[in-house]
């Protein structure tokens, strides 16, 4: 969601979650969040109100450093259960690969 904000500058909640395919609750949630860790600043839509529109904060926040800094092996390694670095290696790779795969034209198709 992060990177459709930084490609979109000043989208509403209801626009990500239609480029995205997530619901629009779950975009709002996250957008609480992200607003929290100070990775995205919002304001009023001065032609209606009631919409919020979202942008990426100006400056990196040191949470959003944090989380940048910090690498995916421990979590991995906690929910695998294991120290093995091979596989946390494979797991992480098949990750990013998903990843990679996870269009919101694939999550469109997958509801559909």
């Amino acid at each position: 969601m992060v990177s459709d904000v930084r490609l979109h500058p000043g989208s509403a909640v209801g626009e990500i979650a239609e480029r995205t395919g997530l619901p629009q609750s779950a975009v709002s949630a996250a957008v609480t969040r992200l607003r929290q860790a100070e990775a995205v600043v919002t304001e009023p839509d001065t032609r209606d109100r009631r919409r919020l529109l979202i942008r990426p904060a100006p400056e990196t926040s040191d949470r959003v450093e944090q989380v940048r800094a910090s690498s995916i092996d421990l979590a991995l390694a906690k929910a695998l259960d294991t120290t093995d670095a091979q596989q946390i290696a494979t797991v992480t790779a098949l990750l990013e690969e998903l990843a990679q795969h996870l269009t919101p034209q694939a999550i469109t198709r997958l509801r559909s």
